[in-house]
């Protein structure tokens, strides 16, 4: 840090205190008038803080053009994604050098028998190429771009698109006429992601939210007639539910799926009658989640469902679709540890997704034997996945798969022989060589004894890992069973290349270990996800393989939750924390049933409105409260954006007011046209990577 940037002050947030009451204890909140998002005072602090970290951070500019310039360096910025198929058509997307968004693009089959997928040369368009839709001529003119929906019809002739232009994950959707290329006057305005044309092209199939943020409505819209004539398909009056429905990859069914964190219930429409009753699948219990999935077997219509009813992780059973409550058929029995994921239903197969020894991994449904063969990896650490496979009857499988140091690969896998197809492999510029890079897992002990995975990946021409101190990026999450996947980044390689070690403990309240990891770091057990963290950074300091000096967290989200937890925690285990759209005022947000999506987290977190134990638990490490005094605090950088629905700006701009009062040194960066997922555009956001990487590498001494 230069003089000069040592020297500017930090803006003083005023302090009107609020009082907030719940079971008898009462707590002053000085910073609670900051949720007024109108208040013209709440801007102009939030620019003040801007302006503050703009000029502390003045002194990185040069490291993080450096940092820009790599990442630039390293992407093919011209470049096409691998051709799907379906229908008579070639479906894939390009970028352009210089431009933020991707082309949305296809080409016609030439021969219907071949499933072989062109191999395009980048720059230059298939033969016949047709564009869809073409993100930078749509975001011309916003500061913001997000597209939600892209959905082509069955026949090809229509797309329908909803576009996000504030950051607040509300999109308005069109229709295109794709033989005509004309807009059709059919506009639906504030809808949630995801919506479909039906397969018939006659309809949308579209979701919308209450004023919680909460999808709470399906909606059927027949194109050509006005929204005011649109037909409730469905509506969920419980808060602790979401909504959304889709397609069956066979066209067969409309499914209407819906979830808290710990209950689900799907009802079916059939395609062809959109106007019919939802029937319900299994009618919801509390506790029991399941999902299904469509298929034929010997001329029966069956779905393989999923589900957790007396088994943790999960059990895959058949039903027949006229008699889904009926007698079950078990095709893959639970087995403790061995968590099931997903399953996929195809015409001749199906695919099966599960974890195992902390490892996602995927396997082939025979549908006659219920035998499920796994395709098989052989890095010791690597994600894998579907990709890309909209039609129903394939004779190849599309398969994503890529680790810390392998780029991202694109394969089809054939399920006749076995055979695995490099169709492509992300290109990574200026001579990448995965062979210079290592990946490996290490083991640290939870003070309660539980063992806790850590993965690392670094560059081999520093020496290995753990042989000598170095600065280490810990990442971490854990919240809702969301699994750290190990897999590539190009922007990650501007640390690696720097000495740095990039490391992701994997805590409980994430799902790698298994249904009972997540259940260990969640309601009244959710310290474990805070000190699994501290064990894992105490582990890495132990053994050798960094020192407090050189240890910098990071974290965003619920993972921001835990970066302000581990901070009031171990303070003096790291020399900086970077927290993105920080979850750190849990206890007000989850307090509040009026806010976005609280009463459906309550699952997750506790009900403290209701529950005085739940309250003091939450109080109890809820970082904006737990704020201490008379400790040095490492550096600390949380970054926000304006519009984000999900965590809002409030939480991070009065937790550094609050860090500030202590003397903590803390900044904030407010994205003022974003949302939740930070910037849009490519190049935008590589910037904003560029500028956390610059200020994370400040804190290490790495330049």
């Amino acid at each position: 840090m230069t003089d000069n940037a040592a020297s500017v002050q930090p803006p003083r947030a005023l302090r009107e205190p609020r009082i907030r009451r719940h079971h008898g204890d009462e707590f002053a909140d000085p910073y609670e008038w900051m949720r007024a998002k109108d208040d013209e005072r709440v801007t102009a602090h939030l620019e003040a803080e801007n302006a503050y970290t703009d000029a502390r951070t003045a002194h990185l500019e040069p490291l993080r053009q450096r940092i820009f310039d790599e990442i630039k360096d390293r992407t093919l910025e011209t470049d096409l994604s691998v051709p799907a198929r379906r229908g008579d058509w070639w479906y894939y997307s390009r970028t352009v050098e210089g431009k933020q968004y991707g082309i949305h693009c296809r080409a016609p089959i030439a021969d219907p028998e071949d499933w072989t997928p062109p191999e395009p040369t980048a720059g230059e368009p298939l033969p016949g190429e047709q564009v869809l839709l073409d993100g930078n001529e749509e975001a011309d003119g916003l500061e913001f771009f997000s597209l939600g929906t892209f959905d082509v019809s069955a026949d090809g002739r229509l797309l329908l698109y909803g576009i996000d232009a504030t950051g607040d994950e509300r999109y308005t959707l069109r229709v295109r006429d794709l033989e005509t290329g004309v807009t059709l006057p059919d506009v639906i305005e504030d809808t949630f992601s995801g919506a479909e044309l039906s397969p018939d092209s006659r309809y949308i199939v579209y979701s919308t939210v209450d004023d919680a943020w909460r999808p709470d409505t399906v909606w059927l819209h027949e194109l050509g007639t006005p929204t005011a004539s649109d037909r409730t398909l469905f509506h969920e009056p419980d808060e602790k539910y979401w909504v959304g429905a889709g397609f069956t990859r066979s066209e067969r069914f409309l499914v209407i799926g819906l979830g808290s964190s710990i209950t689900s219930e799907e009802w079916l429409v059939p395609a062809d009658d959109l106007h019919a009753e939802p029937r319900v699948v299994w009618p919801r219990t509390e506790g029991v989640e399941y999902d299904s999935a469509h298929a034929v077997v010997d001329g029966e219509d069956v779905l393989y469902i999923l589900h957790n009813q007396d088994a943790l992780d999960f059990e895959l059973v058949r039903v027949p679709v006229a008699d889904p409550g009926g007698e079950r058929q078990v095709v893959i029995p639970h087995v403790p540890g061995h968590r099931l994921l997903g399953v996929s239903t195809f015409r001749d197969w199906g695919v099966v997704g599960y974890r195992r020894e902390g490892i996602a991994r995927i396997g082939m449904l025979d549908y006659a034997t219920s035998s499920v063969r796994e395709i098989p990896f052989h890095e010791p650490l690597y994600s894998v996945g579907t990709a890309g496979n909209p039609e129903w009857a394939p004779p190849l499988l599309r398969l994503g798969y890529g680790s810390f140091v392998t780029p991202s690969t694109v394969y089809d896998y054939d399920p006749a022989t076995g055979s695995l197809t490099l169709r492509k492999q992300q290109p990574v510029l200026g001579g990448y060589d995965p062979a210079d890079y290592a990946q490996a897992r290490v083991w640290a002990t939870a003070q309660d004894g539980a063992s806790i995975p850590v993965s690392l990946v670094w560059k081999r021409s520093f020496g290995d890992a753990g042989a000598t101190p170095r600065p280490v990026h810990l990442y971490g999450y854990g919240s809702y069973e969301h699994s750290i996947e190990p897999s590539f980044s190009v922007a990650r390689l501007s640390e690696l290349d720097r000495g740095v070690v990039f490391a992701v403990a994997h805590v409980r309240g994430g799902g790698e270990m298994g249904r009972q990891w997540y259940e260990d770091g969640k309601l009244l057990a959710k310290r474990n996800t805070f000190t699994d963290f501290v064990d894992c950074a105490s582990h890495l300091v132990d053994h050798g393989y960094t020192t407090p000096e050189q240890l910098v967290a990071e974290g965003g989200s619920a993972g921001g939750l835990l970066m302000g937890a581990v901070a009031n925690l171990a303070p003096e285990l790291f020399a900086g924390i970077l927290a993105d759209v920080p979850f750190v005022d849990a206890l007000t947000t989850i307090l509040d049933p009026s806010l976005p999506l609280t009463v459906i987290e309550w699952d997750e977190w506790g009900d403290p409105l209701h529950d005085p134990d739940v309250y003091a638990y939450m109080k109890s490490y809820s970082p904006y409260e737990n704020v201490r005094e008379g400790v040095r605090y490492p550096r600390i950088l949380a970054v926000t954006s304006f519009n984000d629905t999900r965590v809002l700006y409030v939480e991070p701009a009065k937790w550094v007011a609050r860090l500030r009062e202590v003397d903590a040194d803390a900044m904030l960066k407010c994205e003022m046209v974003a949302g939740h997922g930070g910037v849009s555009g490519r190049y935008n956001t590589w910037r904003e990577r560029a500028f956390e990487l610059a200020w994370l590498l400040d804190v290490l001494g790495v330049a």
